[in-house]
């Protein structure tokens, strides 16, 4: 993770790929190149020599130059084109580095010494705390590699977003380690070493030679145990409420009126009419008139309940386990080695891939699975890929084994790397 100062943050990465492709990102997102800085350790030279280089890239699969590659925006030459200033600078205590950005003009300070306590001194000078300062330093002498950015306080929290998707490394989950391996060496410090590294991460100089008196070592391994859990995932509420709402109806209604029609007569009268007595006669008139009454009839009803179903789900995820290789060391002396079983399996790939050369054997080509598979055990190389140290093993090996062709052994070394290293 990165650590932030008031104007600073500092990220820390185990792997140049990863480092480089965080500042790919951040140059996309429009962060200035002026505002980047990269630090990274280059104590076996390859990243000098890729800038340097005008022939094939060490780095290269494919036969590409170091100029093809900056071109195509690949390799360690491609910063050339993202960062500025880049170069190889030798820092005190810590040695051979390349170095791009503003750090790098801090960096030729501490070389020529305008800026006192190496990298260290360039930390603080830049903003960083004293103890991250010094962790930052140690992390770098173990191979590491630093990325700074200048940022905006605008930018901060995008620039950590950024930096988060490219594997940085806590800085403090290591400080117990960094203290008790050169936390606060001074800058004189000669600079880290390959045997400085193994004993930094193994603790010893040398592969450690067991005694009946050790303790013995444990092979474990993860089992995945997978259970259950309730989790609310949705329902239903239901609401229950009156709603009014206007009806009509047609109803038929009669009415009653009196009506007095008067019309003249002539004719004779009679006793009769005369002996009508006065008084008085009344009728009277009846309407109809609507009279409502309302009745509740239950016209639907709603039941709730809950259904469950059951079915099968395929868990998935990844459990570590540790393995433990035997070798036997050869007979009168040789110094060759046979891991186990796989002897049989190197003999099985020389011939599918060397049977038909002229005059090869088995024994030619042997130390050469033997050292692929070394080599990929070595907690140095821990996590990278074959094409990551191509260039470095090629120097050791030719550097032990001078009349080889690095050409011809490759691929035997590769099959012994891919072996261990569980690619095959």
């Amino acid at each position: 993770m990165a650590i932030t100062t008031d104007n600073t943050i500092v990220c820390a990465f185990d792997s140049m790929s990863d480092a480089q492709a965080a500042v790919q990102d951040l140059v996309q997102a429009g962060i200035s190149r002026d505002q980047i800085s990269l630090v990274a350790n280059d104590n076996a030279g390859n990243y000098s020599r890729d800038l340097g280089t005008t022939g094939k890239d060490p780095n290269s699969v494919d036969g590409t130059t170091v100029g093809e590659n900056l071109a195509a925006g690949t390799g360690i030459g491609a910063l050339g084109g993202l960062l500025i200033g880049l170069g190889a600078l030798a820092i005190p205590g810590v040695g051979p580095v390349i170095a791009a950005g503003p750090i790098a003009a801090l960096i030729g300070g501490a070389v020529s010494g305008a800026v006192g306590g190496g990298l260290i001194g360039v930390l603080k000078k830049s903003g960083v705390p004293d103890e991250d300062a010094a962790a930052y330093d140690a992390h770098l002498r173990r191979g590491g590699a630093l990325l700074t950015v200048d940022a905006n306080t605008s930018d901060v929290d995008r620039i950590n977003s950024i930096l988060d998707r490219h594997n940085p490394i806590e800085v403090g989950d290591r400080e117990e380690q960094v203290r008790n391996t050169g936390f606060d060496r001074p800058a004189t410090t000669p600079a880290y070493t390959g045997t400085d590294v193994r004993r930094d991460l193994t603790g010893t100089d040398t592969p450690r030679n067991l005694s009946t008196s050790d303790q013995p070592l444990t092979v474990a391994r993860e089992e995945l145990e997978v259970g259950k859990r309730a989790v609310q995932r949705g329902g239903v509420r239901v609401f229950n409420r009156v709603i009014e709402e206007p009806v009509e109806q047609q109803v038929s209604l009669h009415d009653e009126r009196v009506r007095v029609d008067r019309h003249p007569v002539d004719r004779p009268a009679t006793e009769a009419d005369f002996q009508t007595r006065g008084g008085t006669m009344e009728f009277t008139e009846t309407v109809e008139e609507p009279v409502i009454r309302k009745r509740g009839r239950v016209v639907e009803e709603v039941n709730i309940n809950k259904e469950g179903s059951d079915h099968t789900e395929t868990v998935r995820d990844t459990v570590r386990r540790t393995e433990v290789d035997v070798e036997q060391l050869g007979a009168q002396g040789t110094g060759q080695t046979v891991m186990g079983d796989a002897d049989a399996d190197f003999r099985n790939d020389f011939g599918s891939r060397y049977g038909s050369t002229p005059g090869a054997s088995y024994e030619t080509y042997a130390p050469a699975y033997q050292y692929g598979s070394r080599m990929a055990s070595d907690p140095i190389y821990r996590g990278q890929s074959f094409n990551d140290v191509e260039s470095t093993l090629r120097t050791d090996y030719m550097r032990n084994n001078p009349n080889s062709t690095w050409d011809n052994i490759k691929g035997a070394v590769r099959y012994g790397w891919e072996k261990v290293s569980g690619k095959r």
